[in-house]
C-alpha cells in the first residue's frame, strides 16, 4: 500500500524539462575543498568551493540565492579553465548528483515541486546502453530498493542521433504552461563560443523500479503526438572533475556534482 501511494503522488515527478542504475553508489561530500589541478587555476578552484559552501549553507534545491547565481555567473566566465568540448570530454560520463537547480518558471509546476524536495536524491546518469546509444537517465531514489528511472536517447556531435531535429514546439498547451516551456528557434541555438557544450535529447521511456514490481512511467514519450514536446538539450556551462553547471532548454540551471566510479 505504500508504494501504491508513493507512485500515486509521483507519477508526473519527472518532466521533459530536466532537462537522470538500480544500485545507489556510495556517498561522497561534494562540500570538500579541491586539491589543486593542473587543470584548474586557482581562482577556479576557490569559485567551486565557495560554490559549494553556498549551496551548502541553503535549503532545498530550488533557493533562490543571489550569491549562488552570482558565483555560477562568474566560474562560466572562467571558460579557459573549463573542460574544453564539455559534451564529448571524458569527465561529462557516469552519474552526476542534483545539488541545486534554479527551476524556472518555464518549468513545469510539478517538476518545480518535485525538485524543490530534498528528501529524495536525484540523480543524472550519462551513459551508454547496450546499443551504444548515449542515454542520459534521470533518477529518483527513493530507497536503496526503490527508484523512478527516465531514460532519454542523446545526441552529440560524436553520438550523432538522426532523430534529434531540432524542436518546433514551445510546449504550452492552449497557451498554458502545463508541461514546461522552451526555447525554440534563434533562442534555442547553441553559443557558438562554446564548441561541443550541448546535448540533445529526447525522452524515450521511464520506469518505477521497486524490486520485484516494475510499473511502467505513464506518459507516452515514443507517440509522434508528444515526440517533439519532449526534445529537449542541456548546454554544459563549466565542468570540471567533480562539479558540472548546465543550463536545459526550459530556461533552467543545474548544478551536478560527480558521484565516485563504483
Amino acid at each position: 500500500m505504500k508504494h501504491i501511494l508513493l507512485v500515486s503522488q509521483l507519477l508526473l515527478l519527472v518532466s521533459p524539462c530536466f532537462s537522470l542504475n538500480s544500485l545507489l553508489p556510495k556517498f561522497t561530500s561534494p562540500f570538500q575543498p579541491a586539491a589543486t589541478s593542473a587543470k584548474l587555476s586557482n581562482t577556479a578552484i576557490e569559485l567551486e568551493d565557495k560554490l559549494l559552501e553556498a549551496i551548502e549553507n541553503v535549503e532545498g534545491r530550488l533557493a533562490n540565492s543571489e550569491e549562488i547565481n552570482s558565483l555560477v555567473l562568474a566560474l562560466e566566465s572562467q571558460k579557459e579553465a573549463c573542460i574544453p568540448q564539455p559534451a564529448i570530454a571524458k569527465e561529462v560520463y557516469g552519474r552526476w548528483r542534483l545539488l541545486y537547480t534554479t527551476n524556472a518558471e518555464t518549468a513545469s509546476p510539478i517538476q518545480r515541486k518535485a525538485v524543490d524536495t530534498s528528501k529524495f536524491p536525484i540523480y543524472q546518469d550519462i551513459i551508454f546502453n547496450t546499443d551504444n546509444q548515449l542515454v542520459v537517465s534521470q533518477v529518483v531514489k527513493f530507497s536503496d530498493s526503490a527508484e523512478l528511472k527516465v531514460d532519454a536517447l542523446a545526441s552529440t556531435s560524436a553520438y550523432p542521433l538522426a532523430e534529434l531535429t531540432e524542436r518546433k514546439s514551445t510546449g504550452t498547451v492552449l497557451g498554458l504552461n502545463i508541461l514546461g516551456v522552451s526555447l525554440v528557434g534563434k533562442e534555442a541555438e547553441p553559443d557558438p563560443t562554446r564548441p561541443d557544450s550541448r546535448i540533445d535529447f529526447v525522452f524515450d521511456e521511464g520506469k518505477f523500479d521497486f524490486g520485484s514490481i516494475n510499473v511502467p512511467y505513464p506518459v507516452p514519450f515514443r507517440s509522434p503526438l508528444f515526440r517533439d514536446w519532449v526534445k529537449g538539450w542541456i548546454d554544459i556551462t563549466w565542468l570540471s572533475d567533480r562539479l558540472r553547471i548546465s543550463r536545459g532548454n526550459k530556461g533552467s540551471t543545474f548544478i551536478l556534482v560527480k558521484e565516485e566510479d563504483n
